[in-house]
Formats: C-alpha cells, sequence, structure tokens
C-alpha cells in the first residue's frame, strides 16, 4: 500500500498533493506589522518543502491585537502590499500545487508582550513599546500581567469587522485558505474558556453564551471568504486544568462550527494560563485530535510533537487525523517532507533547481531511507 501520508486530499475547496501541513509559527520579526525580507526567505525555505500547505504566522486582525509589536498585522494598505509582494513569490519558486494559507488572530490579554528571546514578558501600557490589552473580562493572564479591559458591545461589533476585513485583505492577496485563532488562550479561547470568561452578559457563563462571540466571528467571516477556499478554524482541545475548556466543550464548539461552514479544525491544546501542568511529549495532542475526528465530517489537522515519518504516516493511516502539522521540527528540518518520502517510499516533489541533491540522483541522500 502507498504511503497515506502522501496521498492528496481535500481541504473545503482545496486539494492538496498530500497530508503534510506546516504550522502557523510566529517568527516576531516584522515592522509596524509588515512583513518583510525575513519574512520572504523563512516562508521561501517552507514553499520548498514540499508539504501540501504552508501557513503564514499569527497575524492581528489590528495593532492592538498582536502578541508582541514585532508581529504581522493584515489592517492597513502597507501590510497588505507586503504580503501581495511575498505570496506570488512563494508560488512561482516554491514546490508546485503547495498551497498557501494565513492565521488570522487576536491575542486579547497575552498581547503587548515582549518577543521570547527578551522574556516573552508583559510590556505595560505606560511603556513606549506597550499598549492597553482587551479580553473577554477584566481578568489578567498571570502576577505581572497588563489587566485587560473588557470588551464591551461597541469594542465587540469593531472588533468583528476587523476580523472581516483582515479576511477580505487575505481573500484579495490570494490566499488559498484562512484559519481563525481560537487556541492558546488567545482572545477567541479567552471567551471560550471558563478560566478567562467571567461575563455575566450573553457572553459569559453557560457553554452556549460562551461560545456565542467566536461563533459570530466565524460566521462573519465565512460571508466574506470565498467558498472555493478553506476557512477553518485553529482551538485548543483542553486547557489541561480541572473546571477550564475541555475536549466535551470542544466537540460541541466543532459541531457548531461545523453547522455554520468550517471547512477544517486544527487541533492543539493549552495556553490559557501559565502554569497548566502538560504531559508534553511525542504525539501528545494527537489523541485529542482523533476524538474530535470521530465527532466530526471535516477534516481534522493533528499538531504537536510528530517529528518521525512513521509516525505521521500511522496518523493518518490509522484515522486519528486528515492532516499532520508540524513546526519546530520544519524549523530543524526545512526538508523533513523530502525526508519522509524517502523513508515511506513514496514520491514527493521538489524544486527542479534542487533536483540533483534527492535520493534517486544523489546516492548520500539515501542515507534518510535506511535510517
Amino acid at each position: 500500500m502507498s504511503a497515506q501520508l502522501f496521498t492528496p486530499h481535500s481541504l473545503g475547496g482545496l486539494t492538496l498533493p498530500n497530508r503534510i501541513v506546516v504550522s502557523p509559527m510566529c517568527q516576531y520579526s516584522a515592522d509596524d506589522g509588515i512583513p518583510n525580507d525575513w519574512h520572504r526567505m523563512h516562508l521561501g525555505s517552507m514553499a520548498m518543502s514540499g508539504a501540501g500547505l504552508v501557513f503564514i504566522e499569527a497575524t492581528g486582525v489590528n495593532l492592538d491585537q498582536r502578541i508582541t509589536p514585532h508581529c504581522p498585522a493584515l489592517c492597513n494598505d502597507a501590510q497588505e502590499a507586503a504580503f501581495a509582494d511575498i505570496l506570488p513569490a512563494l508560488r512561482r519558486w516554491g514546490v508546485p500545487g503547495t498551497k498557501f494559507a494565513i492565521q488570522l488572530a487576536a491575542a486579547g490579554r497575552k498581547a503587548s508582550a515582549r518577543v521570547p528571546w527578551e522574556g516573552g514578558t508583559s510590556i505595560p501600557p505606560e511603556d513606549p513599546s506597550g499598549w492597553q490589552t482587551f479580553s473577554s473580562s477584566a481578568v489578567a493572564l498571570a502576577e505581572g500581567w497588563t489587566t485587560p479591559v473588557a470588551l464591551d458591545d461597541a469594542a465587540l461589533a469593531s472588533l468583528k469587522q476587523d476580523f472581516v476585513d483582515a479576511a477580505v485583505r487575505a481573500a484579495r492577496i490570494g490566499f488559498d485558505a484562512a484559519e481563525l485563532h481560537g487556541a492558546h488562550g488567545y482572545l477567541l479561547h479567552q471567551f471560550l474558556s471558563p478560566l478567562a470568561n467571567k461575563r455575566n452578559d450573553r457572553y459569559g457563563g453557560p457553554l452556549e453564551n460562551r461560545m456565542a462571540f467566536p461563533l459570530e466571528v466565524f460566521e462573519a467571516v465565512r460571508e466574506v471568504w470565498p467558498r472555493e477556499r478553506a476557512l477553518g478554524m485553529r482551538i485548543s482541545a483542553t486547557d489541561w486544568v480541572e473546571g477550564g475548556w475541555d475536549v466535551t466543550q470542544s466537540i460541541a464548539f466543532a459541531q457548531e462550527l461545523e453547522r455554520r461552514g468550517c471547512d477544517f479544525l486544527d487541533v492543539s491544546s493549552g495556553g490559557i494560563v501559565l502554569d497548566a501542568t502538560i504531559p508534553v511529549g511525542p504525539l501528545y495532542q494527537v489523541p485529542l485530535a482523533a476524538q474530535l475526528k470521530a465527532a466530526l465530517r471535516m477534516p481534522v489537522m493533528a499538531v504537536g510533537l510528530i517529528t518521525e515519518a512513521a509516525e505521521a504516516e500511522a496518523v493518518i493511516a490509522d484515522e486519528q487525523a486528515d492532516f499532520v502539522a508540524l513546526a519546530r521540527g520544519m524549523l530543524d528540518d526545512p526538508r523533513w517532507p523530502w525526508r519522509a518520502a524517502y523513508r515511506l517510499g513514496a514520491k514527493i516533489e521538489v524544486p527542479p533547481q534542487y533536483a540533483r541533491a534527492t535520493m534517486e540522483t544523489w546516492r548520500p541522500a539515501r542515507k534518510y531511507a535506511e535510517g
């Protein structure tokens, strides 16, 4: 039997050449929200990897919803123009058939943070590089973090429109797919989780209320996102904290997304608090994806320490997920899909400029099929 990891599969209106996805990975290198030459180089290496789908990193729907002052955004013409300049280069020089997606995000109470190599801590509003943060409730992420302002009805309507406007720009740029970031403790997750959402209005309390605003955002974006392209959401399937968001609630939320025309679900976990006990290890989130897949019709992506070709193949072959998404594994080895194809005896397209370095043409590469 051929390797399932390298079989085509649909994602909404798209057909991807294989089941390998490059996860959105923050680079913290934009200027005023504008992607630059770093993004061109980084995304270029991902475009040449042979993965079926490459995600652009979390991109703020407005400047105040960026995670750090150095994260990209998609809320003005300069940012749109920069993305619109990069995407055609990825398509021209990347592997034919690779598709490109953007992750639209609002960081909420985790916004206005320092980049990881400067500690990743909260930047207070009075700092020249910081700003006031907003969330579902006026509950700080942790001690030392800015207490966010609870979003009122007017602010919620404005933020929903920011998601719509960013999606319109992303569609105009030409992205093949878009993903709303509802995971890792960012704003939409802050509405879903009872650990962050302490509201007593129609957006707080019971599960139906906590799901309401994220579902409204999805519906609004679905209205403007082209049907022939894919629109999905990334969620944290569990907070890993008793009394928090969990798989049962995730299934209910995902089923509501599916009813509203969601094309895929990207399943991660954690992030709503800083001190959760998470059983990190190889494939540790795959069982979460499998539980969601069993309850849904739409495709599901599994992510989280999937590092070996045989592991990725088993996830697909055993129908635990429809796609596997890699992040740090792709940073470590941007040719991971090549190596996986060699190991699994599959064929993968590579840029013709690099064809003389494949297993078929360069003997040393055969080691990847042996170990």
